[in-house]
């Protein structure tokens, strides 16, 4: 099995790694990074557990190969605190309980950064457009759209 090296950035750091052709990213950042954020819901980039923000873009790391990542920068769920500090979007998703049995949080943490990166006071109907590729099947979703106009208000403010 031929196997291919790939330097990229992930979560702020210069990083190589040797995988396989056939590996996506998911596989490559959890079974051989150990970055075990993302998570794999449904494997055919239907569901948004396993987002990641590529080039700043959101896009399903199940989707993508490993190999892919070569030149690329890439944002996890685990690069989303700073210096041990959660994000704000991370403390309001605690805040408002915006999460029962997690597998598709860190989906929607990303997402969710990627439209306030974009957008830092989107509306009501803009947080859910911008979040329609994330899936869960616990909450709803009317707590998660609240964490994140929280976390834009006090992103706003500071």
């Amino acid at each position: 099995m031929t196997k291919i090296n790939v330097s990229t950035t992930i979560n702020g750091d210069a990083v190589d790694y040797l995988c396989d052709a056939e590996s996506t990213l998911l596989d490559v950042l959890r079974d051989q990074l150990g970055l075990t954020g993302s998570k794999e819901g449904c494997g055919t980039g239907d569901c948004g557990a396993c987002s990641v923000l590529v080039d700043g873009r959101v896009t399903c790391s199940c989707l993508v190969l490993g190999a892919e990542a070569e030149g690329r920068t890439i944002l996890t769920v685990e690069g989303i605190a700073e210096g041990g500090k959660l994000h704000p979007l991370q403390e309001k998703f605690l805040e408002f309980a915006a999460l029962q049995c997690g597998v598709c949080t860190p989906g929607f943490l990303v997402a969710s950064k990627a439209l306030l990166d974009r957008n830092p006071n989107p509306t009501e109907e803009e947080i859910r457009f911008g979040l329609a590729g994330n899936l869960c099947r616990c909450t709803g979703y009317d707590k998660i759209v609240r964490a994140v106009q929280a976390a834009a208000a006090e992103m706003r403010k500071g």
